[in-house]
């Protein structure tokens, strides 16, 4: 059985991974040359450079921007790896681990590209959801289970607490 730290560094690993590889894919074989994909009557394959953070927000075209949101993302990914290592639950470690790979997989593409590779488009008639990528996807993901598990292990947090008033 591995531990949480050992177990979101490795889901880290492969979040980095998965993510770059599917960027690599989109670029060198699918979007070549770029276009519009249509793969159901919801969903598109495209690319998008986002060069703000999520949704476009803070979009410039300025070489500063693309360094502080990096620098910011760091940051955020030192105390991210901090909680990480406090973690006691497997379920916690793997929800951090891919936070913390989706975000440096964006950090690589600014790094690379000053850019994020966004190529999935999804929507309903002409409501659109912006693109995003593979580590946008990680990262929410991570998100909705730490939600999840802080909602649904406070039952069993409480019942520990109870067990040792009772002690």
């Amino acid at each position: 059985m591995m531990r949480p730290v050992p177990l979101g560094l490795l889901v880290a690993v492969l979040a980095i991974g998965a993510d770059q590889v599917t960027k690599w894919w989109i670029l060198a074989s699918v979007m070549d040359p770029p276009r519009i994909i249509n793969v159901t009557p919801f969903f598109n394959v495209v690319l998008v450079w986002n060069r703000g953070i999520s949704f476009g927000m803070f979009s410039n075209e300025s070489m500063a921007g693309v360094w502080i949101l990096s620098f910011l993302a760091l940051i955020i990914v030192g105390f991210l790896f901090n909680w990480l290592r406090k973690a006691e639950s497997k379920r916690v470690a793997i929800s951090l681990g891919l936070i913390i790979g989706g975000a440096l997989g964006n950090v690589i593409d600014r790094a690379v590209h000053s850019a994020v590779l966004d190529f999935l488009d999804f929507y309903i008639g002409s409501v659109r959801w912006p693109a995003f990528n593979a580590a946008d996807s990680f990262i929410t993901v991570g998100a909705i289970l730490l939600i999840l598990d802080s909602l649904f292990s406070r039952g069993s947090d409480q019942s520990k607490i109870k067990r040792h008033d009772r002690q």
